[in-house]
């Protein structure tokens, strides 16, 4: 049995590991009712203007009717919105394991995501979504000191069962006093000429979609770039767009009486400002002065941002018949307000890949993606793979989960890591 008394609020203990570790596997109900629970004209376009982006196929239900959907579908990453508690009700023994957060007080940052996608969210779906912690582990770091590695899965599927998407995020626990000790050098952004201000418009002003006209596979070289696109130079303002379509994910939604009842149930979401005031702990992704507290020159966005910002690049470069399946996206640098995102990528590789039955053809596209800032430095790399319709063998045959159920697609995750942990041992 472990032993909780022996975990501390803010330190990382190893009992807290082990509690930890004890989760692996056990579906976690959500902590928060989605931000959405519908997909919706208005949600939909919401979460695209705060990403900058327009595309009617996600803003115009009109548009969408006559597209291979034949309705709004929501952008990729509208996952963040949405997803009604699908974990069944704990037992008590469970319900003991599941209380709390073993890795509470910790400053928490996201480090690796990824998605698969196996069907579209349109226009009036809902969702829910099984979350099941999949991993954790004990790593050093420059930065934190010891730290806490933990992975959760978050399985999706729609109102008639089908799973839609898959999403896989690592999250790095490190001791916040650690972090203010043992910090990097952060290069903060410096004040920008005119000039450099009109090369980044030009490039919005240059900024394209591929939109209704096909990108065939057949087209696609091996070697070739994407358009480049650029977010920046990142304000508050985008933060608190961004926040109009995304919700808050950490902190339940609410303000005054509401975040009071919360804030009575877990007050360490909400640590005190500079006038003893009770507030999120999220403002520091708009508040400098609780970045500085926490060793950070400044407040900085969001990973899921990022991730969303390569979504963008690559729809606009599949159009509207591709389909973004696969992507894997790395944090690796702070994105600070002030700072500026180029959004770069190339081709690497492609193929056609037999389906099941040996008469459809899956074109498959392999893409490196990056996200660079100002100075040159990528913050963000990822790789994704998209499906692009053919010339000769007609529309995107969109790819099968790898299981029928959410429960089933966690078995065949913990069959696949436990199979990755042997062939590394």
């Amino acid at each position: 049995m472990v032993d909780e008394s022996a975990e501390r609020f803010g330190v990382l203990t190893d009992a807290a590991f082990e509690r930890s570790r004890r989760r692996i596997g056990v579906p976690q109900p959500l902590p928060n009712p989605p931000h959405n629970y519908e997909v919706t004209w208005d949600a939909s376009r919401h979460f695209a203007y705060g990403y900058g982006d327009d595309n009617p196929l996600y803003c115009d239900p009109d548009y969408g009717k006559g597209t291979r959907w034949g309705t709004l579908i929501a952008p990729p990453t509208f996952l963040y919105t949405m997803g009604e508690d699908a974990a069944p009700r704990p037992d008590p023994e469970t319900k003991a394991l599941l209380r709390g957060d073993p890795f509470a007080g910790l400053g928490s940052y996201q480090a690796v995501m990824e998605f698969e996608w196996w069907r579209p969210f349109a226009l009036g779906d809902r969702a829910r979504c099984l979350r099941t912690q999949v991993g954790v582990a004990a790593k050093p770091s420059s930065f934190g000191g010891r730290t806490a590695h933990v992975t959760h899965d978050f399985i999706f599927a729609n109102q008639h069962g089908e799973p839609t998407c898959l999403q896989r995020g690592t999250w790095i626990n490190a001791e916040r006093h650690t972090s203010r000790e043992r910090k990097k050098e952060h290069d903060l952004p410096e004040p920008y000429s005119a000039e450099q201000l009109a090369q980044i418009d030009a490039l919005y002003a240059a900024e394209s979609r591929r939109g209704g006209q096909p990108r065939y596979f057949e087209d696609v070289v091996v070697g070739e770039e994407l358009p480049t696109k650029v977010k920046g130079p990142l304000t508050t303002t985008d933060v608190v767009v961004w926040h109009l379509g995304w919700g808050m994910q950490l902190t339940p939604p609410g303000a005054f009486r509401l975040a009071y009842r919360v804030r009575a149930k877990a007050p360490g979401l909400y640590p005190a400002n500079a006038l003893n005031v009770p507030d999120t702990v999220q403002r520091l992704h708009w508040e400098p002065a609780r970045a500085q507290e926490l060793g950070l020159p400044t407040s900085y966005d969001y990973g899921g941002m990022r991730e969303t910002w390569l979504c963008h690049l690559l729809t606009d470069w599949i159009g509207d018949e591709g389909w973004l399946w696969k992507l894997s996206v790395q944090h690796r640098r702070f994105n600070f307000v002030g700072d500026t995102t180029w959004l770069k990528g190339r081709v690497t590789d492609k193929r056609q890949v037999p389906g099941p039955d040996g008469a459809e053809v899956r074109n498959e596209v392999d893409v490196e993606v990056w996200a660079e800032n100002q100075r040159g430095v990528t913050t963000s790399p990822a790789k994704a793979v998209v499906l692009l319709p053919s010339r000769t063998g007609g529309q995107v045959i969109l790819p099968a989960p790898p299981a029928d159920s959410a429960e089933g697609i966690v078995r065949y995750e913990m069959d696949r890591i436990a199979a990755e942990a042997d062939a590394g041992s």
